[in-house]
Order: C-alpha cells, then sequence, then structure tokens
C-alpha cells in the first residue's frame, strides 16, 4: 500500500527503534510519542488511522499497566483508530490482554520490519473501508428505510406493505404504542413516494393547545383574531405538494376532528378569517397510539373520520413481541452511541442480552436508546453489561436457547393447546397433532404432563 502523506503514530521511548521505525516507514508521515501524555498530545493533533503502541512505557518501562492504559485512552478519544500493540517477546498474555481492550493486532519483538509493514498496511485498509461504509450509512437518503431496523418477521413483513403501499396517495393510519417508531415509518413513506422531493411536515396533535391548533393546522389571515398581526401559514398548506403527518391524531379536539374531515374530502381548506377556499395536494399519514376504536365507541372520535385517515393501517407491534429485534436494534444504538461518545465498546454482555431480552421494554425503542446512552456513559470495561444498563439479570436465564431448548419448549406449548382444545381427550389430541396415541403418550410422560 502506498503510504504517501498517510500518517502512522508510533509510540516507541527507545531512539535506536525510533530511527529505524522511521527508516522502515519512510513512505508514511511518521509522528513519534515516548511515553503516555505525548500520544495522546500527537494523537489529537493528527488523528492518525493507524498507531502501533509499545505497551513498556515509561516511567515504568518493565510494567506494562501503563501501556494498557495508554491503549484504553487512545481507543476512548478515537474509537476507529487502528492500534496494533508491540509486546516484549513471549509475552502472549499481555497482547492478548490488549486484543481483549481493543487492540487491531498485536505484535511481537524483534522487529521485522516487512512483517509490521503488511500488518499496518492491513489496519490501513480496514480503517478506509470502515470510513467508507460509515459515510455511506450517514449519507441522507441512503435508504428509505433508514433507521427501521427490522429482523423479526412481523417487522419485515411489516417494511414490504411500506414500500407497496409509499408509492401510492393513500391516506394511511400508524398505531402503536408510544416509542416504536411511528415517525420513521411515516418518514419512511415520504421518502418511498414520488413526494419525496417535497417537504415533509409533521405537527403532533397532542403537544398543541386546543385553542392554537386550528390556526396551526390551516393558518389565518390578517386580523382573524386578537393578536393576529399578519397572514400565516398553516402546517396543511406549508405541506402543499408533499407529505403531512398528523401525530397523536387521537388527541384532536372534536371540532378539529370535523374539519379535518370537510378537508380529506374536499381536498381544499379555508384559513381562518378568510373567505377563499385554497386547494391542496398533500399525502396524508396519521399516528396514533390511542385505541381508535374505544374512542369511537366512547364518542371521543369520529367513526367517519377513522374511515377517512385508515385507508391504509400499519400496526407496528411493541419491542417486547418483535423476536431479536431488542438485540439486534440495541448493537445498533450501541454504534452510534459510542461514535457519539468517542468510546471504544466491544458490544454487549451475556449478562446485558439476557436482561435486555428478559426486560418488557414499555417505553419500546425510545427506553432502549435510553438506557443504551447511559450505559455507553456509564461503562467501565470493553462490553456493555447488564448493570450498565441499569437491568436486573434473570435468575436462570440464558441470552439464547440451543436448539433443542427451542424444540423442548415448542413442543409442550403445543401439547398444551392440544389438550386444552379438546378438552383432554386423547384420541382427539393425537389426531390434531398428527401422532399415534403411544407417541402422544410417550411426549406427556417426557414433559411430565397428564392428559
Amino acid at each position: 500500500m502506498n503510504g504517501e502523506n498517510i500518517k502512522l503514530l508510533i509510540v516507541e521511548d527507545d531512539p535506536g527503534l525510533q530511527s529505524q521505525l522511521r527508516w522502515c516507514f519512510e513512505d508514511y508521515e511518521v509522528i513519534f510519542a515516548g511515553d503516555k501524555e505525548s500520544a495522546l498530545v500527537e494523537l489529537r493533533r493528527h488523528d492518525p488511522p493507524v498507531v502501533t503502541l509499545d505497551l513498556g512505557l515509561p516511567p515504568d518501562p518493565a510494567n506494562v499497566s501503563v501501556g494498557l492504559e495508554t491503549l484504553q485512552e487512545i481507543l476512548k478519544v478515537s474509537p476507529h483508530t487502528k492500534v496494533i500493540v508491540v509486546t516484549g517477546n513471549e509475552d502472549r498474555e499481555n497482547a492478548v490482554k490488549s486484543i481483549a481492550l481493543g487492540a487491531y493486532d498485536f505484535y511481537q519483538k524483534p522487529v521485522d520490519a516487512q512483517f509490521l509493514g503488511l500488518i499496518i498496511d492491513r489496519a490501513y485498509r480496514l480503517y478506509a473501508l470502515e470510513k467508507e461504509n460509515r459515510r455511506l450509512a450517514e449519507r441522507p437518503g441512503s435508504s428509505p428505510l433508514a433507521g427501521i431496523i427490522a429482523s423479526s418477521s412481523e417487522m419485515v413483513k411489516l417494511c414490504r406493505m411500506v414500500e407497496k403501499v409509499a408509492p401510492t396517495d393513500a391516506t394511511t393510519l400508524i398505531l402503536g404504542e408510544s416509542g416504536t417508531g411511528k415517525e420513521l415509518f411515516a418518514r419512511a413513506l415520504h421518502d418511498l413516494s414520488h413526494r419525496s422531493s417535497e417537504r415533509f411536515v409533521a405537527i403532533n396533535c397532542a403537544a398543541i393547545p386546543e385553542t392554537l391548533l386550528e390556526s396551526e393546522l390551516f393558518g389565518h389571515e390578517k386580523g382573524a383574531f386578537t393578536g393576529a398581526v399578519k397572514q400565516t401559514i398553516g402546517k396543511i398548506e406549508c405541506a402543499q405538494k408533499g407529505t403531512l403527518f398528523l401525530d397523536e391524531i387521537g388527541d384532536l379536539p372534536g371540532p378539529l376532528q370535523a374539519k379535518l374531515l370537510r378537508f380529506l374530502q374536499e381536498r381544499a381548506i379555508e384559513r381562518i378569517g378568510g373567505r377563499e377556499e385554497i386547494p391542496i395536494d398533500v399525502r396524508v399519514v396519521c399516528a396514533t397510539h390511542q385505541n381508535l376504536d374505544d374512542q369511537i365507541r366512547e364518542g371521543l372520535f369520529r367513526e367517519d373520520l377513522y374511515y377517512r385517515v385508515s385507508e391504509i393501517r400499519l400496526e407496528i407491534p411493541p419491542l417486547r413481541e418483535r423476536q431479536g429485534d431488542i438485540i439486534a436494534i440495541g448493537r445498533a444504538l450501541l454504534l452510534q452511541q459510542a461514535e457519539k461518545q468517542r468510546r471504544s465498546l466491544r458490544g454487549f454482555s451475556d449478562d446485558a442480552i439476557a436482561a435486555m431480552d428478559a426486560h418488557e421494554w414499555p417505553g419500546n425503542v425510545r427506553e432502549l436508546e435510553n438506557r443504551v446512552k447511559r450505559a455507553v456513559i456509564m461503562a467501565e470495561g470493553a462490553q456493555i453489561t447488564a448493570e450498565d444498563l441499569d437491568l436486573p439479570v434473570p435468575e436462570g436465564r440464558t441470552p439464547l436457547s440451543t436448539l433443542r431448548q427451542a424444540r423442548e419448549t415448542a413442543e409442550r406449548r403445543v401439547l398444551e393447546q392440544a389438550l386444552t382444545m379438546v378438552d383432554g381427550n386423547m384420541s382427539r389430541a393425537a389426531e390434531l397433532l398428527g401422532v399415534t396415541r403411544p407417541t402422544l403418550y410417550s411426549l406427556l410422560e417426557k414433559y411430565q404432563m397428564r392428559g
């Protein structure tokens, strides 16, 4: 690899070895540091992609504690930097410890410049690849479903549905508990539509006082009411040609429900105090955490408006019901927060995974994001623990069942369901399960169940 103008920080206190390494890597812009303090100064000044670090640093070169502290500080300041640890001959234990702390690789003295050069070259290539991946991931509009992580079958199905619905102008209602990501799906509907180059205008119907909400939605003319000193365009009009997202529509006051219904029917509005009817071309997406069926029965939400806003319904399941999504989302949030906090962290510990899997997540993804952010700040080790997440570790739980455990759990559940359905009739249960009666009795004995 051509190292011209590529920075390489070498942390080494031996002047003779410094001179040798300078000669070996003359194609690179080599920066030297002889101790922990100067290494951190040069790191902040030059931000080198790769660092070679001798663990035997002053004031006690025979003790690796300062070197290991330096490694941790480097990764704390610059998590993406590739650190190659250089250890004494036969010091494999500390080399392995360094890898556990986040070092990219290790090399043992005496120095073989050609071999060390190969390790450095590989580190630069990996750094460049990861940097490009981060750039692509952060590029605006790089993914229409950006921010939506779906590994569970329910969420994958929902994403496919979004892809089908988005190109249409169907008014869409997104249902889900608070914190499930309803606005992310609304934005995905916009980004995948032919309106993506126009504005996405969002308004939270529950966050604005009733006295101001009508003006926020429909706008007003100058002099329409006390304090209306100029003409103001409402959110609906602002979204012209684009997408209007009405969040928490279940909290919309009754009089405004009637006015919104008229707008959806006529596709035209009148500003408060105005006489002119203004045609509106906009895609409407609504969302709520409320149970609108209950709201309708209680007379709190208009049934005719419900049918207008729910031409398409998207129901986002709560996080606790999305098998596999908790850990996948957690890992993505960990990477994001670790980069923001400039921390080098290597995922979740086993007890953290078990705790996350057992937690009910009443606050859904929003709660998960808050806990991960806290954990990244509080973590003292290389991995996030259950304690960092402030979650209890469930007794007797492992983060992942073996195939045998999963199969046995499924068999027991199906047996219980079958026996309940047939009220304990063995012949009917065997027929329902597609097994012989001896096989059924054998399974019942295996799980210590009695029909």
